[in-house]
């Protein structure tokens, strides 16, 4: 076991740190309340022998330290004067065991036996948890709130069937795990799920993707190549930020929804296709439609079942799950053992509005993983995180409230484009685009 040592006498200090030295734990001292949270600073200790009467900060005020910020460490109080009462409280307060002074070494040894045989038993918990955690996952999308609950629920129905779906949210909900989610649950789960971001990609671009050409249709068509339209046969298309292509190609996607058939470019005869459709986006199509930049008619194909997916601001009780589930993640990906936020830290991230949702969620705890020194995070570790301010006075503009909302994405992310384009579900070109358009600047 990693072991410390708080005590304010020397002797104490060295005594024990041989004798635990000598049974092969790795060991470290301090010599005051104030040296041992340094030290925990540093790094994790399994157990904490600590002295009950120290100067400037006691036993028991340290002991309430660990057990709020460091709750995986066994405390055991030392007290030298046989005082049951600091016993019993120092045990109200969280203490794992008490020693009193003079010990036996025997008696050491039998105190470690027990934390060892009662880690044993939170190992078993912690292993039932972890099973209790997948109940509340569903093909990755994690979630207990009611609302997810409703999600996972019309996921469920509507996977056996055919119908096209639409999936809406803003961006960083998960919508694309929702589609993945429906393609395992459907009778067409071994075939390809192919998910194409249409926002990404230029109209003639995006149409050789989906379509496919014949060799010689264009310069550089130097062979044939099947489109996606084709390779998603059997399978399941995903089209991601559909309110973003053209009059045109909705047009073109309308025929091939009700013929099922394409035309690849340069090419005369039709292919026929099998394929489930699911689109996403996050704009208001119906609105879109309204003012003319959205057919109908395609709407209408695209959403014969409509699934929203709710803004994390919505369901703050999936907060601490997915906290959890993302402190696994990259404890394991950058081989730091972070484990642990404070109730000061978690009442921080549920406070704050999560305008990337979930993804910015993910990003926030990666970038605390990354600069962590603890196996806790405190509230300090997340202050990078800035509220977003409650709208007042005169309504504002759509153009003002889109500008506001990016530039404070990117002041989050100091101004990385990569980042800030990934929490807004966006690519780095349209990205650019939209900070020339709003008149954006790093120092405003």
């Amino acid at each position: 076991m990693k072991i410390l040592i708080v005590d304010d006498e020397m002797i104490v200090r060295e005594s024990l740190y041989q004798w635990f030295k000598k049974s092969g734990h790795r060991v470290k001292t301090a010599a005051s309340g104030f040296e041992a949270l340094e030290e925990l600073e540093k790094e994790g200790f399994d157990v904490l022998f600590v002295d009950i009467k120290m100067p400037k900060m006691g036993g028991l005020e340290l002991l309430k330290k660990v057990r709020e910020t460091y709750p995986e460490s066994d405390v055991i109080i030392i007290t030298a004067y046989g005082s049951i009462e600091s016993a019993v409280e120092a045990m109200k307060v969280g203490a794992s065991d008490y020693l009193l002074k003079p010990f036996r070494p025997d008696q050491l040894n039998l105190v470690l036996e027990k934390i060892s045989n009662r880690r044993k038993l939170a190992d078993s918990y912690q292993y039932v948890k972890g099973v209790l955690e997948q109940m509340t996952r569903f093909d990755n999308i994690i979630g207990q709130s009611d609302a997810m609950n409703e999600v996972f629920s019309v996921v469920s129905e509507v996977a056996r069937s055919e119908a096209s779906v639409l999936i809406t949210g803003e961006t960083g909900t998960g919508k694309e795990l929702v589609a993945k989610a429906i393609h395992a649950k459907s009778p067409r789960a071994n075939g390809p799920f192919i998910a194409i971001n249409c926002g990404s990609l230029p109209e003639n671009l995006l149409e050789t993707e989906l379509y496919g050409h014949q060799k010689g249709a264009f310069t550089g068509a130097d062979r044939s190549r099947k489109g996606f339209l084709e390779v998603a046969s059997g399978g399941t298309l995903f089209l991601d930020e559909i309110g973003e292509i053209s009059e045109k190609m909705q047009v073109d996607l309308l025929r091939v929804l009700e013929e099922r058939k394409i035309i690849r470019i340069g090419d005369r005869a039709p292919v026929d296709v099998d394929f489930r459709l699911i689109s996403s986006t996050c704009r208001n199509l119906e609105e879109a439609v309204r003012v003319g930049d959205f057919r109908e008619d395609f709407l209408y194909r695209i959403k014969v079942i409509h699934i929203m997916i709710p803004p994390l601001r919505d369901r703050k009780e999936d907060i601490p799950l997915l906290v959890q589930h993302f402190l696994n993640k990259y404890s394991h990906q950058t081989t730091k053992r972070v484990d642990h936020v404070t109730s000061e830290g978690l009442a921080l991230l549920r406070s704050y509005p999560w305008p990337g949702n979930v993804r910015e969620l993910e990003n926030a705890i990666e970038r605390a993983v990354v600069l962590s020194r603890s196996r806790t995070l405190k509230g300090r570790d997340f202050a990078f995180l800035q509220p977003a301010s409650e709208p007042r006075g005169t309504p504002r503009t759509l153009r003002e409230v889109e500008r506001g909302y990016i530039q404070e994405v990117l002041a989050s992310q100091d101004w990385n484009i990569t980042r800030s384009a990934k929490i807004l579900g966006i690519n780095r070109v349209t990205l650019h685009k939209m900070i020339n358009r709003l008149d954006l600047r790093e120092d405003a």
